[in-house]
């Protein structure tokens, strides 16, 4: 991976009259990396990739794709594959026609052949794009973004209207796209999606670049979970109280008597464990549902809706 970015956002502002939807937002992409950009609703993710893809203007701030203005269309456009989440292709073309056409418009080469194989839609190729599915259309979508192999990848909802049998054939497809070198930027409602496939992501909310790193890097901000149920017990048969500090919830006073669920929140998720379930057994007590992992990421994307 070289130290030249495709991608370089410095200090990126976009404007619609009075409302300011991206405030000095800065990010790089590396060749090969899959770079997931997630927000919430209205967090300006999408005003920030259409300036990127070269379909808006910076109010103020930079943009360089490939270390040229993404509205220098004959130089940036050939390189890059876009796969929006509405098409918009012609409803009387056939499938073939559509990626062919896209083929001609980005100035790529490829056997379209190849391609619907590769999207599984060879035996869709003679049919109107007005007579497919919802998926089938994605499907179409996906393959015209990737048509020719382009070093650079934008996949905006990729997985949305799909079955787990196209979702699975899809990554597929952008894990040989990045076999070949190609970097992708991916945006997802799908959050176990960026989770298990960026390298690196970037939180927006409020038209700023709330965090960015890894999974790990933004997760370890935040405390991992325990969980379990007591059963309810007499108060003489009452065990001490965990050795933990546990939080009721749904019921419960947290002294090891009251049944109910509870959630104790930990940085030191191993070593709290082990002592929960000593505790347990040396005083026979049943942790039932219980369950333990590290935060994930829609732990992170709530506790950025609570600042």
């Amino acid at each position: 991976m070289t130290s030249t970015p495709v991608i370089d956002v410095d200090r990126l502002n976009v404007s619609y009259g009075g409302f300011h939807a991206v405030r000095d937002v800065s990010f790089q992409v590396c060749p090969g990396e899959l770079y997931a950009l997630l927000g919430t609703n209205g967090a300006g993710k999408t005003s920030t990739l259409e300036t990127v893809e070269g379909h808006r203007s910076p109010t103020s701030g930079s943009v360089r794709v490939f270390g040229r203005s993404p509205r220098d269309r004959r130089a940036v456009r050939p390189r890059m594959g876009v796969m929006l989440q509405e098409s918009g292709f012609s409803p009387d073309l056939t499938v073939r026609e559509s990626v062919r056409l896209v083929g001609a418009l980005t100035g790529r080469t490829d056997r379209v052949d190849r391609v619907l194989g590769a999207v599984d839609l060879t035996r869709k190729a003679g049919t109107l794009v007005s007579q497919l599915s919802g998926g089938e259309k994605r499907r179409l979508d996906f393959a015209t973004a990737v048509y020719g192999t382009p070093e650079l990848v934008f996949l905006d909802e990729p997985t949305t209207g799909l079955d787990i049998r196209s979702r699975d054939d899809l990554w597929a497809a952008v894990d040989r796209l990045r076999e070949d070198g190609s970097t992708v930027v991916l945006t997802t409602h799908y959050l176990e999606e960026a989770q298990q496939r960026a390298d690196r992501i970037g939180l927006m909310h409020r038209g700023s670049l709330h965090r960015e790193g890894t999974v790990a890097e933004l997760t370890r901000a935040l405390p991992a979970v325990i969980r379990f149920s007591l059963p309810a017990r007499p108060p003489s048969a009452a065990a001490p109280a965990p050795p933990l500090p546990a939080v009721p919830v749904g019921g419960g006073d947290g002294s090891g008597a009251g049944e109910g669920r509870f959630v104790i929140e930990t940085f030191s998720l191993q070593k709290d464990l082990s002592l929960l379930l000593d505790w347990a057994r040396d005083n026979g007590v049943e942790l039932a549902d219980l369950a333990a992992g590290p935060t994930r990421l829609d732990d992170v994307f709530r506790a950025i809706d609570d600042d």
